[in-house]
């Protein structure tokens, strides 16, 4: 399969996409104009907050639909399909309206990170791919977030393609991982394709290539002295690898004025031997030599790590960041809210579950997020009507985050709206960030968030609520079907 970026994924759908679809024109809805929301239940790994990727490649795919001949003649060998639907599907693009929140935004459980507004047929065929892309890129950026905050500034660089589920993963986690703070990725199509940038040094084969380690180093050090980390744990890292790169560095970098070089530890206690290794570095002189360190990695070995002392100045992250595997699973979904009359009208729609965790919120919506104007931290998001608009000038009135049964006013926020217009008729009108500026929003986002929300462990649980109309219109339609 090409790897290309824009590769056409048209038929990377669920059968009952087509199906629908089918039936739609079938019974003259095709027209009909509805809106559906994408919006996730639950933070992986019980955080408490998540953070939104994968927008780029739903515009790609937007921007690419269209069937082939070939695609055509592999639905009719279906046998369920009208060949006025055939028909329908040879001149398909999407024309219709898409919102969302830019890449690197912290996100919340029940409010819409994406809306699409479109016809029956074209609206519903879109949810697949818009589901696993914002749902993969989502969980990697919110797993590679954990990872970067409990290395506190440390660098983190993400080392996981050969352990992603297929070349997609890798690639797409590796850029979903820069967005969210890796300081880059040994995955070097990612670099090519994306710009997170790649980097890497040695596998213990280039140490085991050799007659001895001592060899392997100095060789390594004249090919790339500017870019000298070394391996030290091939053999036995205090006996002879951390000696071995200091006698390397000494004999082929000092004497060309190079003092930037690094060790790499990849197995054993890594607390203890990086405490070791720093005291036989700066005992040699080498107090700009830094120590990374890798092997099966995640926030809470990094967070116990540290607290153990260990001297350590980066790490090295794999396995459990690109397949995010204390939770898999991000658990995006894609419901319909609202349908549109011939005459503009918004009709409200509303899924009714036995279980109350699946009641979706209904309408066409828009969300705010509020800021305290005295620190500058977001305290709280509420979900409106789209009609509706927060006046930041004057107090607003909500339920109480501590007590549902009463209201609370609140004073002295800004209200931004996190919603933006991507597509208008089909036509892109928003301007895709570069990746260096997704990642930047996405570091200014999070540092708006409170300590308090940021913890790994029972975190805050940050404000989400409805606006009164909205929580109005939601009691009426639950009412009804009741």
């Amino acid at each position: 399969m090409s790897m290309d970026k824009h590769i056409n994924y048209t038929m990377l759908c669920d059968f009952y996409e087509l199906t629908m679809g089918n039936g739609y024109f079938e019974t003259g809805m095709a027209d009909q104009i509805c809106y559906f929301d994408v919006f996730f239940r639950n933070v992986p790994d019980g955080g408490g907050f998540a953070v939104c990727a994968g927008l780029e490649q739903v515009v790609d795919y937007i921007q690419n639909l269209r069937f082939s001949e070939e695609d055509i003649a592999y639905l009719r060998s279906k046998g369920c399909f009208s060949e006025g639907f055939l028909d329908y599907l040879r001149h398909f693009h999407f024309a219709g309206d898409i919102w969302a929140v830019p890449e690197g935004t912290p996100i919340f459980p029940g409010e819409p990170i994406l809306t699409v507004r479109a016809n029956a047929i074209q609206a519903q065929f879109v949810e697949t791919f818009i589901l696993l892309t914002l749902n993969h890129q989502s969980l990697i950026a919110t797993k590679t977030n954990r990872i970067v905050r409990a290395a506190q500034g440390r660098p983190i660089s993400e080392f996981g393609s050969r352990r992603a589920q297929g070349p997609d993963a890798a690639i797409l986690g590796a850029r979903a991982s820069y967005i969210a703070g890796c300081a880059g990725t040994a995955c070097t199509q990612a670099d090519q394709l994306y710009g997170s940038p790649a980097g890497g040094t040695m596998a213990h084969s280039w140490v085991q290539m050799f007659p001895d380690e001592l060899t392997a180093f100095r060789t390594y050090c004249k090919l790339y002295p500017h870019n000298a980390t070394l391996l030290v744990d091939t053999y036995n890292v205090l006996q002879s690898g951390v000696p071995n790169a200091i006698k390397a560095f000494k004999e082929i970098l000092l004497p060309q004025g190079i003092t930037s070089c690094g060790i790499r530890l990849d197995s054993g206690d890594l607390a203890y031997l990086s405490r070791k290794a720093r005291k036989m570095l700066d005992d040699a002189g080498l107090t700009d030599c830094k120590i990374f360190a890798s092997n099966s990695l995640d926030e809470y070995i990094i967070r116990d790590l540290l607290l153990q002392g260990a001297k350590i100045d980066a790490f090295g992250v794999g396995e459990r960041l690109i397949t995010s595997k204390s939770e898999p699973v991000f658990g995006g979904v894609y419901k319909l809210v609202a349908i549109e009359a011939k005459d503009g009208t918004v009709i409200p729609k509303i899924k009714i579950s036995e279980n109350p965790a699946k009641i979706t919120t209904p309408h066409f919506k828009k969300v705010y997020r509020l800021y305290d104007r005295a620190d500058g931290k977001a305290f709280a998001d509420v979900v409106c009507v789209h009609d509706e608009v927060i006046d930041d000038t004057k107090p607003l009135e909500l339920f109480d985050p501590d007590a549902t049964w009463k209201r609370k006013t609140f004073t002295n926020f800004r209200a931004e709206e996190l919603l933006k217009p991507i597509f208008q008729g089909g036509e892109l009108v928003y301007q895709l960030p570069t990746i260096q500026q997704a990642r930047s929003y996405c570091q200014e986002q999070i540092d708006l968030q409170w300590d308090e929300v940021k913890r790994f462990e029972n975190p805050h649980n940050y404000y989400v609520d409805l606006s009164p109309k909205l929580w109005d219109i939601k009691q009426k339609l639950l009412e009804e079907q009741g």
